[in-house]
């Protein structure tokens, strides 16, 4: 079954990513941005990266699309794309890139949510979380299109589970 690992905001902390990568093993995996690391830092190793506010190495794209068994993602920190008033602009500059799935952090809220034809999930944040008190980060799992699973879970390991979501992509 197809996984991916989606972190975001860690804000220099290296532990909690080895934590999370060595817990879960998956080999797709993406940092929305905030890592406050260098680009090739070992505890991003492996990573789909992109820059966020606070990072201050310029080889991190702003944005980037990766295409993870067959469903194209767009990955970027949201800063850029105003997520903390609307989620619209993103999934705009995700749809020109025929994106249906929309990784991306900067509000260190975590949630998942089907818009239209696209998934727009939000890790939340392994080190300072807003809205809720567990740091959080999530696993997307999929069989086929018809059913996705978004998991969220605490720093710690535990499944968040209201958080959880089961979807479908056209």
């Amino acid at each position: 079954m197809p996984c991916v690992l989606i972190v975001s905001d860690s804000h220099g902390s290296t532990e909690e990513l080895a934590v999370i990568n060595k817990r879960h093993n998956i080999e797709h995996k993406i940092h929305c941005g905030d890592s406050e690391l260098e680009m090739d830092d070992p505890a991003l190793e492996g990573f789909i990266k992109v820059s966020g506010n606070c990072d201050a190495d310029a080889r991190f794209p702003e944005e980037q699309v990766s295409t993870i068994e067959d469903i194209t993602f767009f990955i970027a920190h949201g800063h850029l794309h105003q997520v903390k008033t609307n989620p619209l602009a993103i999934a705009y500059r995700a749809e020109e890139n025929q994106a249906q799935v929309v990784c991306f952090g900067h509000t260190h809220i975590a949630g998942a949510e089907k818009i239209g034809n696209q998934l727009m999930i939000n890790p939340g944040s392994v080190l300072l979380p807003r809205t809720r008190p567990e740091k959080t980060y999530a696993v997307m799992e999929w069989e086929t299109l018809d059913e996705i699973e978004v998991h969220f879970y605490t720093a710690d390991g535990e499944l968040v589970e209201e958080l959880s979501l089961t979807t479908s992509l056209p």
